[in-house]
This record gives structure tokens, sequence and C-alpha cells, in this order.
């Protein structure tokens, strides 16, 4: 990786002024003595934060930019630079790391500091789809800077632990050098060279998370209908999700062999069963329109004559709106 010549801020300034809120310019572009990579973090909601404070916290010369400076305070005080602009930020550092809104907002940021991302390794952790995001990394190739794309799983309380992990798609080169850095957020895994890939990998992790959720709150609604307590009524659904999850990989098999050959709970067997909970809700005064989808893919096989093969086969139907 190269590397812009070193920036110095202005020589009446010192290293202790450049840690402070209000006066700081972009330190030199000189890593830690360590050999460190320095890092900074463009964009300082909670989980900017966390990953900045993540790097401060194993030793990274640390360099932090936000739109609202004050929300740098805190990082400022245990060490991280404040710089004056996104491009000063950039700059000054190998690792540049943005995490904002969308991918709109890190264009309009990253735009102005084009010239200072020449050299630079880029890693975008903005949520948003598989275009935008190809499209951020194929700008950011012409002006010289290496891009990984990434999508982040944990509350910002989890950066760093066991229970964060992070998808990455782009450049295998950047991965493999930043390897040791990204392991210091969460459990890195690269998912390709598509650069859109972690965006499209995150649709789809957050798509059965969504369901979980709907799902929650039709259970939650039926037993609200007759004044069962919403926590009552988690405590048992909880471990049952987590037993009915256990189906999961079984259905994966299934749908990649394309062979859905069950002689356990079929299609026929499902539809009648959902058929009924779904007029016994109506009956309860709860719309069932979360649930009622499903029965349409059920009842789809089952008009195509797959009612005797596995509940996975309704992934059929959704896959012929493609």
């Amino acid at each position: 990786m190269t590397t812009k010549p070193t920036q110095t801020a202005s020589t009446a300034q010192t290293a202790q002024t450049a840690q402070t809120a209000s006066k700081q310019t972009a330190p030199e572009h000189t890593g830690q003595p360590s050999g460190l990579p320095s890092v900074a973090v463009i964009g300082l909601g909670n989980l900017g934060r966390a990953l900045a404070s993540a790097y401060l916290d194993h030793g990274h010369r640390t360099i932090v930019w936000n739109r609202s400076p004050a929300k740098a305070d805190d990082l400022v005080s245990r060490g991280a630079i404040r710089a004056a602009t996104a491009a000063e930020a950039i700059a000054a550092a190998d690792l540049v790391i943005v995490c904002v809104l969308d991918y709109d907002k890190a264009r309009q940021i990253l735009t102005p500091a084009a010239d200072a991302l020449r050299g630079r390794t880029l890693i975008n952790v903005t949520s948003g789809t598989p275009e935008p995001a190809r499209e951020l990394a194929a700008w950011a190739t012409e002006q010289g800077a290496g891009y990984l794309d990434g999508a982040v799983y944990a509350v910002p309380q989890t950066i760093g632990t066991p229970d964060a992990f992070v998808l990455y798609s782009g450049s295998s080169a950047v991965f493999a050098t930043y390897r040791e850095q990204l392991d210091l957020l969460g459990a890195p895994t690269f998912v390709g060279t598509d650069p859109g890939l972690a965006s499209l990998y995150d649709i789809s992790l957050l798509s059965g998370m969504y369901g979980m959720f709907a799902g929650f709150f039709q259970s939650v609604a039926v037993a609200d209908s007759a004044r069962i307590k919403a926590t009552d009524i988690t405590s048992l659904l909880v471990p049952w999700l987590n037993a009915a999850a256990a189906a999961l990989p079984g259905f994966a098999a299934e749908i990649d062999s394309g062979d859905y050959a069950t002689e356990t709970s079929n299609l026929d067997i499902n539809a009648v069963g959902l058929a009924n909970m779904l007029t016994a809700t109506e009956a309860q005064g709860i719309g069932v329109e979360l649930l009622a989808p499903l029965q349409t893919l059920f009842e789809s096989q089952i008009a195509q004559g797959h009612g005797a093969q596995s509940l996975a086969r309704a992934i059929e139907s959704l896959r012929a709106g493609r």
C-alpha cells in the first residue's frame, strides 16, 4: 500500500494542541511507533463511536470526524485526534472507516475529499443496497483507494466481542492486509469480490430477522386478545423458536439440492394447520396480514401438485417471481 507524503499540522501547534477540541488540524500521517496503521473513523453515531473506541483501546492512532464535532468529545478525551474536515481525517490515516446514515451521505462527505483518498484504504460499513455499494466501490477505485464494503452484525456495546461479526465484500487484497484490524471490530468474513455482496447478505439476513419480528408481533397480538401478557407468551415463545430454528439447516439443504421429498411435515399438513390458525386469529378480532402471504405460498405449491413435499418448497413460489 502506498501513502501520501507526510502532511504536518502548523508548526505552531504541539501534539497536545492537536488533540484538543477546537484548535486541531490533521496530524502527521506517521502511524504508531509500533507499526500499527492509523485509522480514521468518519461518522460518529452510536456505531461509529464504538468502532473508534475499539481502535483506541488497541493502541491505534485514531482520527475522528463528524459533522457535529461535539460527538467526538469523549473520544478526544481518551486520546483520539479530532480532524477539522473529513479530508483532513482521511489524509492523516492509512485505514478510513465510513459509518454514516446511507450511501448518499457517504458520497456527499467523500466527494470533496477525493484527492485525499489516493493511497488510502476505504471501508464503508454504512447500511445500504448492492448497487450503491458497487457504485461507491468503483468511484473509490477511480480515486486510487482500496475498498471494502461491510455489514455489521452487532449493537454498539458488543463491538469487539465474540457476539459481533462483520461481513465484507470487495477487494480480497484489502481484506487480507487489514485482517488484524478487522478482527478488532468483530469476527470478519469475506463473502466475495463483488462489492455489493455484503449488502445482499445483509438484506437476506435482515429479512429473516424481520420475519421473526412479524411472527412475534402476531403471537403477542393473539395472546393479548385473551388478556395474556406479552411477557408471559414471550417466555414460552423464545424456547419454542430456538427449537424450531433447528429445522432451518435441513430446509436449506433441501433448497440447495432441489430435493423436497419428505416423510414428515409436508405442505398439505402445514397448509391445513395455518389455515386453521388464520381462521382462529380472525375470530379473535386480530388481523392476519402478517401470516396470510405464507398461506398463499403454500396453496400455490399445492395447486401445482407438490402438497406431499417439504414445507421448504414454498421458496419455489418466491423464485417464480424473479
